[in-house]
């Protein structure tokens, strides 16, 4: 059996967010991007400015992207984007956060985004681990619950329990959002098992010993928080199994006359 396989989700652009705050004409909070870049020289000096309409009065508003730059700090081939409205300088611009912190307003990504999944065959009782690559055409923040539901085309509990049982491996809490690419892993069930097993093994007094392989029920620890359990002992305060071992010890030490 392949274990060599991956999986990519995209998420993949379907929209521009929409950038909320006021419009000076009306009540309306709500802006689209135009299309449209504005660009004014004077002489060396230049101001760029990205085009918001207004979805509820279509004002135009203008959002400073460069205030009095020398035409110097720009790339030629930025400033030949800005001059003809190259819809790719349009986009960083409008779906960039910086932008939209320095001008003191918020982006809203409802309905910006959509999954794509190339996902090989594969079912979620398989041994094999199946590592996942998660793409982001757009910086949009997503919850990874999000994903995981329309990835795996289950629901909320269900992916939270799989999560919870280790079946899938995050880098970060399952509703945290992310906006940058990042790999997950689902695991099946048996390896899953496998681990846990492993893992109760190495756990702190767990009893590896050659009494166990003839029978003999490991040792209690009998002290809980400094006291004493009680227990079976004998008359000398020995437990049944300390007994064995002691006479195990006795007879090891005895010589047998040739």
């Amino acid at each position: 059996m392949n274990t060599d396989r991956k999986a990519l989700w995209a998420v993949r652009q379907s929209a521009l967010p929409t950038v909320v705050r006021s419009c000076p004409d009306c009540p309306g909070m709500r802006h689209r991007a135009s299309g449209k870049i504005r660009v004014n020289a004077n002489g060396k000096m230049l101001d760029v400015w990205l085009l918001l309409s207004c979805a509820t009065c279509d004002r135009t508003s203008k959002v400073p992207v460069h205030e009095r730059a020398h035409v110097s700090t720009l790339e030629p081939a930025r400033l030949v984007a800005y001059e003809i409205n190259d819809p790719a300088a349009v986009r960083e611009l409008v779906t960039s956060a910086s932008l939209a912190a320095k001008n003191r307003y918020r982006l809203d990504w409802t309905g910006t985004w959509e999954l794509e999944t190339r996902m090989p065959l594969y079912a979620l009782d398989d041994p094999n681990p199946l590592p996942v690559q998660v793409r982001f055409e757009l910086p949009a923040p997503v919850r990874v619950e999000r994903l995981l539901q329309l990835g795996l085309g289950l629901s909320r509990a269900e992916v939270r329990r799989l999560v919870a049982d280790g079946r899938i491996r995050l880098p970060f809490a399952p509703d945290a959002k992310a906006h940058q690419d990042f790999e997950l892993t689902i695991h099946g069930p048996g390896s899953v098992d496998a681990a846990k097993r492993a893992k109760s093994l190495d756990a702190p007094g767990a009893e590896r010993s050659d009494l166990a392989r003839i029978g003999l029920p490991p040792v209690r620890d009998r002290t809980l928080a400094g006291r004493t359990l009680p227990g079976r002992a004998t008359a000398a305060g020995a437990s049944p199994v300390d007994q064995v071992r002691s006479r195990t010890t006795r007879a090891a030490a005895v010589k047998l006359p040739r």
